[in-house]
């Protein structure tokens, strides 16, 4: 029977890990950059865009190429967000990848 009570026992130290993790991420911020810091964007754990910064020299550009900026910077933020996520559930999972599909936090 100690084997089951041990069982929900780490059940339940993982839960609360996984908690502080998904709190952990919601806090985190990350800055997408492009056109040699032209462009910034700031997006938090979420994915939620939370402000775009700009040099003003690029209103003399054409809009497709704003627009390209715009796009690259939020790629670069983005794949910065998907690291830093990665690395806050591995410090949960230690460092054992989660299956594919699986996400957090959930």
């Amino acid at each position: 029977m100690t084997d089951f009570t041990d069982l929900l026992s780490q059940a339940k130290k993982m839960q609360s890990k996984i908690k502080e993790t998904q709190e952990a991420i919601k806090k985190i911020e990350v800055e997408g950059i492009s056109g040699g810091n032209a462009v910034k964007v700031i997006l938090n754990g979420d994915g939620e865009l939370k402000a775009i910064n700009f040099d003003d020299t690029l209103l003399k550009e054409s809009k497709e190429i704003f627009q390209d900026l715009i796009v690259a910077a939020h790629n670069d933020a983005k794949s910065k967000l998907k690291k830093k996520t990665s690395d806050e559930i591995s410090k949960v999972t230690g460092g054992i990848d989660l299956p594919p599909g699986f996400k957090l936090p959930f």
